[in-house]
């Protein structure tokens, strides 16, 4: 445990000089709102409030990452600037997930998704050479990386098709989507192969699939959107962020819809960040998972390895 206590704690000065050394301002904001997460993916945790009415909504929503307020902040000016904390998301613990972890989120004003994944990869290499350690890079467009390794292309490929590769997996194909079928032939068939000594940089993903970021037009359209995998593991998810506040509406209310579908309970669409998001300025912004980078550093595929205590000796 103190090995792994030590670990952190190198790698989040690393990180704060990482960004000291760029001019990113280090900022916190609240892990309690009024508002949560409506990506239907995601659980939140709730809880109550039992002070004053006068305070505000008593229903309050851990934050699942701090997005919405970082976005908020880049709208009245603040500029450059991250946020490393705990974040929170119900019913996900496992070998590799815990209901609380640490999140790196930062946003690059004036920057694209493109040029944000390039500082991505110059932080885990830095974290990778304080362990000694070094790593190939591969960047790749989504559809390259699919038609290159599998023979599909994920833009016209027919479902039949996209199903076929995952025949000895016998996965229940009732309520899935087309998009739920390529996010499975890419864990299952495609970052499962990746190299544990290679940085692997995915970009402009099917529009479908543009969860917060802008959409690019063309044949097809595209998001403007990249992760990043160091070995198997996805690190860092990150958008060339969308700032129009009437699309983002419509992109949180489709998310409540398919909740509805589901049989999930509709989830405070946060007002706060729409009425100033057409305020913030042009931007790119990343979040990385901290325990996902230091199993990396540390060679193992638990998170418990790296927590001083996981969430069931909590």
């Amino acid at each position: 445990m103190h090995a792994a206590l030590q670990l952190r704690a190198h790698v989040y000065a690393l990180v704060r000089g990482f960004f000291i050394a760029r001019d990113v301002l280090e900022v916190e904001t609240p892990m309690l709102s009024a508002a949560g997460n409506t990506d239907p993916n995601i659980e939140s945790f709730t809880t109550m409030f039992s002070g004053h009415v006068d305070a505000g909504a008593r229903e309050r929503w851990l934050r699942t990452s701090p997005e919405f307020p970082l976005k908020r902040l880049l709208a009245a000016g603040v500029g450059d600037c991250y946020e490393l904390g705990r974040v929170f998301r119900n019913g996900e613990a496992g070998g590799r997930h815990n209901p609380e972890f640490t999140m790196l989120e930062w946003y690059r004003t004036g920057w694209d998704h493109r040029r944000l994944m390039r500082e991505t990869i110059e932080l885990v290499e830095s974290a990778l050479a304080m362990t000694g350690r070094r790593a190939e890079v591969m960047i790749t467009g989504y559809r390259s990386l699919f038609i290159d390794e599998l023979g599909l292309d994920p833009a016209h490929a027919a479902i039949d098709a996209l199903r076929a590769p995952l025949a000895e997996y016998g996965i229940d194909p009732a309520g899935l989507t087309r998009d739920d079928w390529l996010d499975l032939l890419l864990t299952h068939k495609l970052q499962s192969a990746f190299p544990r000594d290679r940085i692997t940089v995915i970009h402009d993903y099917p529009a479908s699939q543009c969860a917060l970021a802008k959409v690019r037009p063309g044949d097809p359209p595209l998001a403007e959107r990249f992760e990043l995998y160091l070995g198997p593991h996805e690190l860092a998810n990150g958008y060339h962020e969308l700032n129009d506040a009437a699309e983002q509406r419509a992109r949180f209310e489709r998310d409540n819809a398919r909740r509805r579908e589901r049989g999930l309970r509709e989830v405070p669409i946060d007002e706060g960040l729409l009425a100033v998001l057409d305020a913030m300025p042009d931007c790119a912004g990343v979040a990385l998972g901290v325990e996902r980078l230091l199993m990396c550093l540390a060679g193992t595929d638990a998170i418990a390895d790296v927590l001083a205590f996981p969430f069931a000796d909590a």
